[in-house]
């Protein structure tokens, strides 16, 4: 994760496909409405607004100052006890890890609580020099770690597939952060896995979701990846077989049921923050950048797989917000910014076209999946949300130099 096993992956399931909002009018433009406190817009999937144009993240955030976490914290400890192997026997728990600063926490809050945690990742699909330095680093806590390396030929042709049918060039790395964990569990039996935050509560969602702490089969085809294109729709294209989708494939119902495996996310006892994440992660050896990625407005975040960029461009295109907006928001909840300083940042940093990513180059980046820059730019424009974005006399999308595009609105009028 991808800090990604930290399930971070959040704003982007939904777009796999594109989105209908309920705001949208049939003419040749839309504005886009947005948070009153933070800068999330209206045409983030599952996102609601309250009668004072506050978002529901927002309002999710803020009910923490309800939540007893001294309780909850007690219940983690009691859950925790049911699992631990008091005879020191096996393996506790399995904890998804990619790296991240998020996986890095998680692994330190498991050794901390006096677990034994199983630590199991897949490479990621281009993978960085500083994502491998930190999935070594989290070896060096003192864990085993089981590293999954899916077939590498076949991830190119799902990476492929995944950008041009539904603009998701991280479809399969998605898929693969609920898969191989879970497969993982039911294969060694170990019952207990233990995710990151709740996304659908840091970043909004429905009220179904917000107050899960499990994770189940039923949560994983409604935000794990899955939405706009299955597994099955695979079998046949570019070659592909049904044995090579194999790490892509959720345990069936009778496996989990027979391993008795259950998940929690480490976010609905402990109060979630990325950031604090990352400053203990560091402590620890977890290496950042020393700049801020592209996209981004820090540097401590998605390092390991060099798409990202291209993952996050797709979002903007298709929703008119990215990463830069996502951390902002987060950022500005916490008061560590003003949104009028969070604004700034975003209209600096956000949905910038992809030239390179942590210095690679764009075409570096698509030569591993058989693409060229201009077939790419030909399925960003069919991608593009072109109510949301300046366009010329002839309806025709105005860029800059770089490609860049610009919204009609970056905030309310």
């Amino acid at each position: 994760m991808l800090h990604r096993w930290g399930i971070d992956i959040h704003p982007t399931f939904p777009s796999l496909v594109p989105h209908t909002n309920p705001h949208f009018q049939p003419d040749n433009q839309t504005m886009i409405s947005y948070c009153t406190k933070c800068l999330l817009p209206d045409t983030k999937p599952d996102l609601s607004f309250d009668e004072e144009g506050v978002c529901n993240a927002c309002t999710n955030f803020a009910n923490r100052e309800e939540v007893n976490w001294e309780k909850r914290r007690e219940e983690l400890d009691t859950i925790l006890a049911r699992y631990r192997k008091t005879d020191e026997s096996y393996w506790d728990c399995v904890v998804p890890v990619s790296g991240g600063k998020d996986s890095t926490f998680q692994v330190i809050k498991m050794l901390e609580l006096g677990m034994n945690p199983l630590c199991v990742t897949a490479t990621t699909c281009d993978l960085s020099d500083v994502g491998r330095e930190n999935i070594e680093n989290i070896k060096r806590l003192g864990v085993d770690l089981m590293e999954f390396s899916p077939n590498p030929n076949v991830r190119a042709k799902l990476n492929r597939i995944g950008i041009t049918q539904v603009g998701d060039i991280a479809w399969p790395e998605h898929v693969g952060i609920f898969t191989i964990p879970v497969r993982a569990a039911c294969q060694y039996k170990i019952p207990l896995i233990v995710w990151g935050e709740n996304s659908q509560h840091e970043y909004g969602g429905p009220a179904a979701a917000v107050e899960s702490n499990t994770l189940d089969r039923r949560w994983l085809e409604e935000f794990g990846g899955l939405l706009g294109m299955r597994v099955s729709d695979l079998v046949g294209q570019e070659g592909i077989k049904k044995k090579d989708l194999l790490p892509y494939v959720y345990p069936t119902d009778e496996e989990l049921s027979s391993a008795g495996i259950t998940g929690l996310f480490l976010g609905h006892y402990i109060p979630w923050d990325g950031y604090s994440n990352a400053l203990l992660a560091q402590a620890y050896g977890f290496k950042t950048l020393t700049h801020t990625a592209e996209g981004s407005i820090v540097n401590y975040e998605n390092l390991d797989n060099h798409q990202h960029g291209i993952h996050d461009y797709f979002k903007f295109l298709k929703f008119g917000f990215a990463r830069a907006t996502d951390i902002a928001s987060l950022h500005i909840r916490r008061g560590r910014i003003t949104r009028e300083q969070g604004l700034d940042l975003v209209k600096r940093h956000d949905g910038k076209f992809p030239l390179s990513y942590m210095e690679k180059p764009l075409e570096d980046i698509l030569d591993k999946i058989d693409m060229t820059v201009e077939e790419f730019t030909r399925i960003c424009d069919k991608f593009t949300n072109k109510k949301i974005f300046e366009k010329d006399a002839r309806g025709q999308l105005i860029k800059d130099r770089k490609g860049n595009l610009t919204k009609v609105n970056y905030d309310n009028p």
